[in-house]
């Protein structure tokens, strides 16, 4: 069974909610931190330290990304690099599916949508993968969209291998 020790969240890759970025980045390694049986969460500030201090690293990170679009597929040289660089054993993709207020049915909502992939770093497998959404409708205060994203990842991190502390 899949168990990793170290875990990377990756910049989120590029949609058209890319606010969004440091805020997913920030909530993933929190629910990560709180909910996932994992003993050591890189955190995010850390990420983009590594990937600005190390030009090998972001080429993996940018090749990685660019594989995954093509393809679907985990680039499993890119990511046993990006395990290195990070010192990781796993880290998760991720992508920013919706960010935004808007109406739905005749109700204002705010609404957050991920798509989350665990990907084994000692050999590029996509151990995992989901897309899931969440919605909060309000009437007159808009919910804090960072808010809705703690609930859905909190919620998508317990499915997530290997399960969740009790």
């Amino acid at each position: 069974m899949f168990r990793p020790q170290a875990i990377a969240v990756l910049p989120p890759m590029a949609s058209q909610y890319d606010s969004a970025r440091e805020d997913i980045q920030e909530v993933l390694s929190g629910a990560l931190n709180k909910t996932a049986n994992i003993e050591h969460v890189v955190s995010p500030e850390n990420v983009t330290d590594i990937f600005q201090a190390s030009k090998e690293a972001f080429d993996a990170l940018v090749f990685y990304f660019s594989r995954l679009e093509m393809t679907g597929q985990s680039d499993k040289d890119s990511a046993v690099k990006l395990g290195k660089a990070l010192n990781v054993d796993s880290f998760i993709v991720v992508r920013v599916n919706s960010w935004e207020y808007m109406r739905k049915e005749g109700d204002n909502v705010g609404r957050v949508g991920l798509s989350l992939r665990l990907v084994d770093a000692t050999t590029g497998t996509t151990v995992w993968k989901a897309r899931h959404e969440r919605s909060s409708s309000y009437m007159f205060y808009r919910p804090n969209l960072k808010d809705v994203a703690k609930e859905l990842a909190a919620e998508m991190i317990k499915a997530m291998p290997p399960q969740a502390k009790q």
